[in-house]
């Protein structure tokens, strides 16, 4: 009883505490990295309003000094975030939701405000950071983040086609009984040893050039130009002892070759 007690005085304890803990992360935007610091807090992703907004663009930001809010407009859309009430309205409608000011810049929740602006967010696991799809946007931002940057990191320096190629194999695999079912799981899939160097290498992590996210998106967009092809690999880099062992041979592009 005495044990359950103390637990229990414990516990509360720790919930009468302030937040501790925030740490920055990172936020992506329809595929691109966000400027600014954001940090997560109890579970919650805290970004800089004026960042976000400019992210998804069209959006007017300023400072209401009389009601002491963020103020935003984007065609007949408004938005305010008042961190006195700690609430967010958009059109008249409020959401209730922490709103600071740090350094200037007034934070708000992610998934509360991109939700509430018709787009979505999630957690990204593998950037550990999260990712919001902006309303209207062509594809998931997930998608459109990890596929980009695995297409320059095998491929940043072949033509058009070749990036394109490389991206249709990440998302043959997707669609085979074979592989993960999503383009992350399909990059990072490990169950036969990792599938693509820049994951060791740590290179898939860059930056991707303007070609790959271009590529990357007419790949989304269902450009195809290598079939059924679910390998590749680089003569100049690797002997493909596997692959020409046991896959079907089906066309060279660039630097690589493809299999079926």
């Amino acid at each position: 009883m005495k044990k359950q007690l103390l637990c229990g005085l414990l516990a509360a304890a720790a919930l009468a505490l302030p937040a501790q803990g925030a740490r920055t992360v990172p936020v992506q935007v329809d595929g691109t990295r966000l400027v600014g610091t954001s940090y997560l807090e109890n579970g919650v992703t805290y970004t800089p309003l004026r960042y976000l907004l400019d992210a998804m663009g069209g959006w007017t930001v300023s400072w209401d000094s009389r009601a002491q809010a963020a103020v935003a407009v984007s065609g007949s859309t408004r938005l305010a975030a008042d961190p006195g009430a700690d609430t967010v309205i958009v059109d008249g409608r409020s959401y209730s939701g922490r709103v600071t000011v740090r350094n200037g810049r007034t934070y708000v929740p992610l998934r509360l405000v991109s939700e509430a602006l018709g787009g979505s967010a999630e957690w990204d696991p593998w950037m550990s950071g999260a990712a919001v799809t902006s309303a209207g946007a062509d594809h998931d931002a997930v998608d459109l983040y990890w596929l980009s940057r695995i297409i320059s990191a095998e491929s940043g320096g072949e033509p058009i086609e070749g990036q394109i190629a490389v991206g249709n194999v990440v998302l043959n695999r997707v669609a085979s009984r074979e592989f993960p079912d999503t383009i992350p799981g399909v990059i990072f899939d490990r169950v036969d040893g990792v599938q693509f160097e820049p994951v060791s290498n740590g290179t898939v992590y860059k930056p991707p050039t303007a070609q790959s996210v271009e590529a990357a998106r007419r790949v989304l967009a269902g450009e195809q130009v290598i079939g059924k092809a679910l390998y590749f690999y680089a003569p100049t880099l690797s002997q493909g002892t596997w692959i020409n062992a046991n896959r079907t041979y089906y066309k060279t592009i660039g630097c690589h070759r493809f299999y079926l």
